[in-house]
């Protein structure tokens, strides 16, 4: 049942997270497609249901399904309301009663969430280089968005509050699911995680459908929330497990900084805008951060045991 994670390349898992990023980047942008017609709640339970089904696919066609003992379950079942019940229906209700720029800073507070969770359950340190390089990236989001930009007002109290939740949740859900990652495959993990998630989000999904005729749900849609179940839900939350029973919670957690960055370097490729000096700026502040978080200590050899090896 355990695995060695340490026998992959040490590159790999960052690569894995870079992916993730640009998958979960893009996912509001066709989401607001599929929200034209269909309920947020909805849409929710269209993720969870469409990624469990997916993923138990694969699993089956991979061979590697594993059995939860018992012991584990009540991790799985909190993993799961942490990361995707509560996750996915906080920030959609948050996001419905704030504005996106205030959601996107607020959404600074995930790793510090993750790094708090990670030192109470013991699966991560807070040393002096974690802390400085998350307070680096989340400068350069802050200073991207602009805070002068954020509306934190009476209006949208309610939705910055929700927003402030989801974001606790997804890094507790972080820092919570790292031992089922070192115990289980990741793609074990991950399946069973959405297919307890639909427990609660597809009996919602379907009182939230009641009102809408699903005649009235165009191909464009269905391809929109097709695509959203495959690669920002299925893929992203795979390659996201997969790499966090490599890396420490707070190097999972710290690219979610960069999420805007990657919205604000697409920007100029598809819309045809021109790349700010301030972006440019942040971008380094923002890459700073991970490198510091991310950068490996050297270990220095035992040049005395070595020594004395040598002799013998």
């Amino acid at each position: 049942m355990s695995r060695n994670p340490n026998s992959t390349s040490a590159a790999a898992p960052h690569f894995a997270l870079i992916a993730v990023q640009v998958l979960f980047a893009t996912w509001p942008i066709v989401g607001k497609i599929a929200l034209r017609t269909v309920p947020s709640v909805a849409l929710v339970g269209f993720r969870v249901a469409g990624a469990a089904l997916t993923l138990l696919v694969l699993a089956g066609l991979s061979g590697t399904f594993q059995k939860i003992e018992t012991g584990d379950w009540p991790l799985v079942i909190v993993s799961s309301l942490l990361g995707l019940v509560f996750n996915q229906l906080l920030f959609t209700k948050g996001l419905s009663l704030t504005t996106a720029i205030n959601a996107t800073l607020l959404s600074t507070t995930i790793p510090v969430s993750t790094l708090l969770v990670g030192v109470l359950l013991g699966t991560d340190r807070a040393t002096l280089r974690r802390l400085l390089g998350i307070a680096l990236a989340a400068a350069g989001v802050i200073y991207l968005i602009g805070p002068g930009r954020a509306q934190f007002s009476s209006g949208t109290r309610v939705g910055d509050a929700l927003i402030v939740s989801n974001s606790l949740c997804y890094g507790a859900y972080i820092a919570v699911s790292k031992n089922l990652m070192k115990r289980y495959s990741a793609l074990t993990v991950i399946t069973w995680i959405f297919v307890v998630g639909c427990v609660i989000t597809v009996p919602a999904a379907a009182i939230s459908l009641s009102n809408v005729s699903l005649a009235t749900i165009s191909g464009r849609v269905w391809l929109a929330i097709l695509y959203i179940i495959v690669l920002p839900t299925a893929g992203a939350y795979y390659l996201n497990g997969w790499a966090l029973a490599r890396v420490p919670p707070s190097t999972v957690a710290v690219y979610v900084y960069l999420q805007p960055l990657i919205a604000f370097v697409i920007a100029p490729i598809i819309l045809g805008e021109s790349l700010s000096i301030q972006a440019v700026f942040a971008s380094l502040l923002i890459f700073a951060g991970v490198l510091v978080v991310t950068r490996r200590r050297r270990v220095k050899p035992d040049t005395r045991r070595s020594t004395k090896i040598h002799e013998a």
